[in-house]
């Protein structure tokens, strides 16, 4: 910027200066007391006075033209030196408005839209650097913070999603040694001497059931990036879906039911475990038997899974997809209120959808897989 002024102040100095070489030579000059002289004498030397008194009169109204001649050419010169001081300042102050445009009025707005960018979170754009305004040290500096700051936030989302695996990766291998204890309890039961034993075998086998139901809300909540749960969906035939249920029933409370043979789009794990969350809902909340109708709808496989208990609240049962919404009466109940919002996504994810309705004599949750 220092150079600019001083290049800007040398030409309008060099502009003066020529338009002083220019004009100095017309500054005019005060009347000739020589030449009024001789016009006198030589009037003098006349003997025809009236001769004398024109001759003299003429000389001296040329000498007086020309001096007003003179003037009428300083003042003309004076107005073009005068218009040209204030063209020179006017162009000057344009170059110096436009440097200014360009020095320190266009960097301060690169550094506003790089702050806007910044503080969404987008790390990507780079600020422009011109090393050779006076921001440039200043531009330099902040594109630094910005690689810094991508850095940070990527090491922050990695760590995250690393300490997120973690406990996944111990929930689930916590949960193989509980099925175990869960196994053998049952087995147990089955040769119990007395009441006594059986009652403290089934005060373990629900202890065990309690740990299950908690480290799988605890696997839930640690993934809410639903993203890390991959579903990938394929061409499933209908037949396998009685096993799905049939896993899924292990209180057998599922009354007898069919499938018409078909093919759907579906992610046979992800498939599973909506019929694990649906049907221990229905064990959590209704605690009746399970009826199961299936038919076609459209373009989908209708499977509804029924129970007998008190359903929703009516003023509820628009909330109860949404994640981590537990009804009024659920208090007493262990949960997170995940399992309904984890189902309607991997289902959404399988072009399929998840519908929820009260019946008169019971709750339905309607699962529509979509026919391939």
């Amino acid at each position: 910027m220092k150079k600019a002024l001083i290049a800007i102040i040398l030409i309008s100095v060099a502009g003066l200066f020529g338009v002083f070489l220019l004009f100095r030579e017309n500054v005019p000059q005060a009347p000739d007391t020589v030449l009024i002289n001789d016009a006198v004498i030589t009037a003098m030397q006349n003997d025809d006075i009236t001769e004398s008194m024109h001759f003299l009169s003429g000389q001296l109204n040329q000498i007086f033209e020309d001096m007003d001649n003179a003037r009428r050419s300083r003042d003309r010169n004076l107005q073009i030196f005068l218009y040209i001081i204030i063209g020179v300042f006017a162009l000057t102050g344009v170059l110096l408005y436009l440097h200014y445009q360009h020095s320190v009025i266009k960097p301060f707005r690169k550094l506003q839209s790089f702050a806007r960018h910044i503080a969404a979170g987008n790390f990507d754009v780079p600020l422009d650097m011109d090393k050779s305004n006076m921001f440039g040290a200043f531009t330099e500096s902040f594109d630094l913070m910005r690689d810094e700051l991508k850095r940070a936030r990527e090491t922050e989302r990695k760590t995250e999603q690393s300490k997120k695996e973690l406990v996944a990766s111990l929930s689930h291998d916590i949960k193989t040694p509980v099925a175990s204890i869960k196994a053998v309890t049952e087995l147990m039961l089955l040769t119990a001497a007395n009441a006594k034993e059986v009652r403290q075998l089934e005060i373990i086998g629900a202890k065990a059931e309690q740990i299950n139901s908690l480290i799988t809300n605890i696997f839930h909540a640690t993934l809410e990036e639903l993203q890390a749960l991959n579903v990938t969906p394929a061409e499933l035939e209908s037949t396998a879906i009685p096993d799905l249920i049939s896993i899924a029933d292990y209180e057998g409370r599922v009354t007898p039911f069919s499938i018409p043979n078909c093919i759907v789009l579906a992610d046979t794990l992800r498939l599973g475990q909506v019929f694990d969350n649906i049907i221990s809902n229905s064990y959590k909340y209704a605690k009746t038997d399970i009826e199961i109708k299936s038919f076609f709808d459209e373009k989908y496989l209708v499977i509804e899974i029924i129970d007998f208990g008190k359903g929703v609240q009516a003023d509820e049962l628009p909330l109860i997809l949404n994640k981590f919404y537990r009804g009024k009466d659920t208090e007493t109940k262990s949960g997170y209120g995940l399992g309904l919002f984890i189902s309607n996504y991997f289902l959404e994810k399988m072009s399929g959808k998840l519908l929820c309705q009260n019946l008169p004599d019971g709750f339905a949750v309607s699962i529509m897989l979509r026919l391939a």
